[in-house]
């Protein structure tokens, strides 16, 4: 599992020198207004207030997001994501073309396009400042059935690996979606990678919707106090309570996925990857005071990605 440079020394999170493989994402795609305030914290807020602060659309959502790091480290990225069908269809598929992706895009006839706004307020003392994330509820990603992926068995097969996040799993209809496409590709020899998000899974599911997806996996990104929160156990934000955590996992996921655990003041800082039956590693990830935060755990987990394809 381990190789002599972490993942941030070698490819690091600017992309590889050369470009390999091939990844299949499932996920959600989008239109995303992002802010940040430089001048207001949510905290202190006790009235209506004007802004004026840089503020952009784009496309977004966990598929897109993914896929516009990973083209900077594999030869072929696809996008597989449930879309609406208005006015931003065409802007979706037309960002796809641009970061190079292929389009395996399903429009839902009829349907609005998913829409989130993500606000960040000033920092405390340095720090990222605090997140507020509002999300269309029933976005067309939910929607995503198990016949509409088997129809797209082909991209799932061609691909090194596929990679989903929990978002598809928070409505039965995707999470059986995601289970066809895990079935497919463990025929075919695709390895799956599975993210854990959102971060708060624990109180918007049992753990016995989420546990299934962890054990189809071949590799799981976790913040550790998510994963913990999950398990019924302390969140830990040090190394030596994560590595409290790793005899549990053995116990309650089957399998020999490779964990990769981000852990630290931000539960970005550093990663301990572990796998059962190896001692565990634990590397920095290259984050700190000053790294832009937005899309840094993207660029994180394309990177980990093709080190992993790569032997790490």
């Amino acid at each position: 599992m381990a190789t002599p440079r972490p993942p941030a020394g070698w490819p690091g999170l600017d992309g590889a020198a050369e470009r390999r493989f091939a990844l299949l994402v499932i996920g959600d795609a989008g239109i995303e207004v992002r802010a940040s305030l430089p001048d207001v914290r949510f905290a202190d807020l006790s009235a209506d207030r004007l802004c004026y602060a840089p503020a952009r659309a784009l496309v977004a959502g966990t598929a897109v997001n993914l896929a516009r790091c990973a083209a900077g480290y594999f030869r072929r990225v696809g996008v597989l994501a449930k879309i609406g069908d208005d006015g931003y269809t065409p802007v979706i598929r037309r960002e796809l073309r641009r970061i190079g992706a292929d389009d395996h895009l399903l429009v839902e006839a009829g349907a609005p396009n998913g829409v989130s706004v993500m606000l960040r307020d000033r920092p405390r003392g340095g720090g990222p400042g605090v997140r507020l994330l509002v999300v269309h509820d029933e976005p067309p990603g939910r929607r995503l059935t198990a016949p509409e992926v088997a129809a797209a068995s082909a991209a799932i097969e061609d691909a090194d690996v596929l990679v989903a996040d929990g978002y598809s799993v928070l409505s039965p209809v995707s999470r059986a979606a995601l289970d066809e496409a895990a079935r497919i590709a463990a025929s075919a020899g695709t390895r799956v990678a599975f993210d854990l998000v959102p971060h708060d899974v624990d109180a918007r599911l049992p753990a016995s919707d989420v546990l299934p997806a962890l054990a189809r996996a071949d590799l799981v990104f976790s913040e550790a106090p998510t994963l913990a929160r999950l398990l019924g156990r302390p969140a830990p934000s040090r190394a030596d309570g994560v590595r409290a955590l790793l005899p549990v996992l053995d116990r309650e996921v089957p399998g020999r996925p490779l964990w990769l655990l981000r852990f630290g003041a931000t539960s970005l800082e550093r990663v301990l990857a572990y796998r059962r039956g190896r001692p565990p590693v634990e590397y920095a990830t290259g984050y700190r005071d000053g790294v832009e935060r937005a899309g840094f755990g993207d660029r994180l987990a394309s990177c980990e990605l093709y080190w992993w394809l790569s032997g790490g």
